[in-house]
């Protein structure tokens, strides 16, 4: 079963590699999808695969930014038909 999220991450999420980090987890997990920074200093995300790779994208982004973790607004969303995982601009 695959499924959508829109996740919306504040805290200290710009300037520490958070969004190149979560293309590599992402790719590593086979998710698809898009993560960008938004002028407001969040970052946004739309991840689409199993709802246990995003789960484990999800937690080890925690990790990975454990000296200062971002919290993660979460909603699911209608799939679509993604082919990779890339940052946008």
């Amino acid at each position: 079963m695959q499924v959508r999220e829109a996740v919306r991450f504040t805290g200290r999420v710009q300037g520490v590699g958070f969004r190149a980090t979560a293309r590599d987890i992402a790719a590593s997990l086979a998710l698809t999808g898009w993560v960008r920074n938004e002028p407001d200093g969040s970052v946004s995300m739309q991840v689409q695969g199993p709802p246990d790779a995003i789960e484990a994208l999800l937690g080890r982004l925690h990790a990975h930014f454990a000296r200062f973790p971002p919290t993660a607004h979460r909603t699911a969303i209608a799939l679509e038909a993604d082919t990779s995982f890339n940052i946008r601009s």
